[in-house]
C-alpha cells in the first residue's frame, strides 16, 4: 500500500514542494562567482615588505585575470544553448524521473568540481578544473529547469499553472538572494574554499529532492493509470516534431528571449552600474541589485492572480512595457536605484509569470520538454551575444573618468531600451494571434474551466477519435496545437 495518493489534491503540491527545491542548490552556486569576484580576481600571493602584507593582499584569493573570470560564466551560457535543445527531447523520450535525476547528478559533479579547482590555486591545474566543472553544472542547471517545467505544466495543468511555475521561480531566486546576502559573510569567516564546497553540499540537497520528485512523479503516474498513456505520447514523439510548433509559440520564445536579453545582462552587471553612478559602497550595491530577485519572491502570489484571472499576453505586453521607462531614468535620472530595480523586479516577475507558463498551453504535453529546451537554448544565445555587447560598449574602465564611465552606461541602457522593444513587438503580436486562435493565453478561470469541460465532452464523443484532433492540428502550424491525444493525459 502506497503512501501517498495520487488522487488526492494535497498531492500535487507536495510534488511542487519537492519539485521547488530542485533548482535551489544550483542557483545558489551559479552567481557565487559574481558576488565573490573580488576573491576570484584578487592577489593569489602576498608580498611581504617589512614585515607586513603588502595592500591588496589576499590569502585565499585565485588570482584570475578578467579575461579567465568572465569565461566561468561563457562556458556556462554556451554549453547551456547547446544542450538544452537536446535535453527537453531526451526528457519528453525517457520520462521526468531519468531527467530530473541525470540533470541533478550534472550540477552536483559539476558544483563538486569547480570547488574542488580552488584547491590548486596558484597552479596551472586550477582553470582547467574548474571549467570543467561550470561546464558540468552549465550541462545540468538548465536543463534541470527544463524537467522543473515539465513537472509542474504535468501536474498543475488547467489548475494553479502559473502560481507552481512561479513557486519554482521564487524558489530558485531564494537561493540566488541567499547567495547576495550570505556568501561574502560566511567566506569571510571561513575561506573561499569551504565556501564552494558549501554550495556543493545544496546541490547535494537539491539531489536528494530530485530524487524524491521522481520517485512521486512515477508513483503518480502508475496510481492515475496513465503510465501507458504518456509512454505511447512519448514513443511517438521525433525531434522533427518541432516543425509542428504553432506560430504563437515562436513569437512566445521571442518575447521571452528579447526581455531576458535586457534584464540578465543588466543584473549581471547592476553593481559595477550603481556604484559608477550613484557611488554606493559594494554591500550596498549589490543589496540595491539584488532587489530584481528579492521582488520575485512575489511569484507564487503573483502566479495565483494570473491563474485567476488569465489574460496572460495582455499582462507580457504591459508590463515589458512598463520595463522601458526603468532603463530610461537608469541613464537619465537621478532616482535612487533600489527605486529602479525594485521596479525592474516587479515587471520581471510578472513577465516571467506570464509568458514561461503560456508554453505548456500552447503545445502538446507530449513535447512540453522538447519546446522549453529550444526556448532555453534560443533565451541563452540571446543573453549571451547581449552579455558581449554590453561588454563591448562598456570597454575597460580603468583610468577612465567617472563622466565617460556614465556615457558608456547610458549606451548600455539604450541597448537594453532596443531589446525590451522588441520584446514588447513580439508580445504584440502573441495578443494578435491570440486573438484569432481560440484565446488560449488570455481566458480567465471561468473561461478556462468551460473550455476544459467542452474539451473533455469531446473526448468522450463517438462521433470524434483522438488520433484525427491529433493528425489534424499537426498539418497545421498556426494552429494553437492542443491535440486531444495530449489532454488525455490531463490531471484532472
Amino acid at each position: 500500500m502506497s503512501l501517498v495518493d495520487a488522487h488526492r489534491p494535497y498531492f500535487r503540491f507536495l510534488v511542487l514542494f519537492f519539485n521547488c527545491l530542485v533548482t535551489f542548490g544550483s542557483y545558489f552556486c551559479f552567481d557565487m562567482p559574481s558576488v565573490l569576484q573580488y576573491k576570484f580576481q584578487g592577489n593569489v600571493s602576498c608580498d611581504v615588505v617589512n614585515g607586513s602584507n603588502t595592500s591588496g593582499c589576499c590569502s585565499d584569493c585565485l588570482g584570475m585575470s578578467p579575461e579567465h573570470y568572465n569565461l566561468l560564466y561563457a562556458i556556462y551560457a554556451w554549453t547551456n544553448a547547446v544542450v538544452v535543445i537536446g535535453a527537453g527531447f531526451l526528457i519528453d523520450k525517457m520520462g521526468n524521473g531519468v531527467g530530473v535525476f541525470l540533470f541533478s547528478f550534472l550540477c552536483l559533479l559539476g558544483s563538486g568540481i569547480f570547488a574542488l579547482g580552488a584547491i590548486f590555486r596558484g597552479t596551472a591545474a586550477m582553470l582547467p578544473i574548474m571549467l570543467i566543472g561550470r561546464l558540468l553544472f552549465g550541462s545540468g542547471n538548465g536543463s534541470l529547469s527544463i524537467v522543473q517545467s515539465r513537472i509542474s505544466a504535468f501536474w498543475f495543468r488547467d489548475k494553479e499553472l502559473a502560481m507552481a511555475f512561479g513557486a519554482t521561480l521564487a524558489f530558485s531566486r531564494l537561493g540566488s538572494v541567499l547567495n547576495f546576502l550570505l556568501t561574502v559573510s560566511f567566506t569571510e569567516k571561513y575561506g573561499l574554499s569551504w565556501t564552494l564546497w558549501g554550495g556543493a553540499i545544496l546541490c547535494a540537497v537539491s539531489f536528494l529532492s530530485a530524487i524524491s520528485v521522481g520517485y512521486l512523479d512515477k508513483v503518480g503516474l502508475f496510481q492515475r493509470g496513465q503510465t501507458a498513456i504518456v509512454h505511447d505520447e512519448s514513443s511517438r514523439l521525433r525531434f522533427t516534431d518541432i516543425r509542428y510548433f504553432t506560430l504563437q509559440y515562436w513569437l512566445l520564445v521571442l518575447a521571452i528571449m528579447f526581455f531576458y536579453s535586457g534584464v540578465f545582462p543588466f543584473v549581471a552587471d547592476a553593481s559595477k552600474f550603481i556604484i559608477d553612478k550613484y557611488e554606493y559602497t559594494q554591500t550596498k550595491a549589490s543589496y540595491a541589485a539584488g532587489a530584481v530577485y528579492f521582488v520575485s519572491m512575489l511569484s507564487p502570489f503573483v502566479g495565483l492572480l494570473i491563474d485567476n484571472i488569465g489574460k496572460r499576453g495582455y499582462l507580457a505586453l504591459t508590463c515589458s512595457t512598463l520595463t522601458v521607462p526603468v532603463y530610461a531614468m537608469l541613464a537619465y535620472s537621478n532616482i535612487p536605484a533600489p527605486v529602479m530595480t525594485i521596479w525592474l523586479g516587479l515587471t520581471y516577475t510578472v513577465v516571467a509569470g506570464s509568458l514561461f507558463p503560456s508554453i505548456p498551453l500552447v503545445v502538446p504535453q507530449a513535447s512540453v520538454g522538447l519546446a522549453m529546451g529550444v526556448n532555453g537554448s534560443i533565451q541563452m544565445i540571446g543573453v549571451g551575444i547581449s552579455n558581449l555587447v554590453v561588454g563591448a560598449l562598456l570597454g575597460e574602465s580603468e583610468g577612465k573618468d567617472r563622466e565617460d564611465k556614465i556615457r558608456r552606461w547610458q549606451h548600455v541602457m539604450i541597448f537594453l531600451i532596443c531589446n525590451t522593444l522588441l520584446c514588447i513587438v513580439s508580445s504584440f503580436f502573441v495578443n494578435v494571434v491570440d486573438r484569432f486562435r481560440e484565446r488560449v493565453l488570455n481566458q480567465n478561470k471561468q473561461e478556462r474551466l468551460t473550455r476544459q469541460m467542452l474539451e473533455e465532452q469531446l473526448v468522450h464523443s463517438d462521433s470524434l477519435r483522438p488520433s484525427d484532433v491529433y493528425e489534424s492540428s499537426e498539418t497545421d502550424p498556426l494552429l494553437i496545437g492542443q491535440p486531444v491525444v495530449a489532454r488525455s493525459s490531463r490531471i484532472n
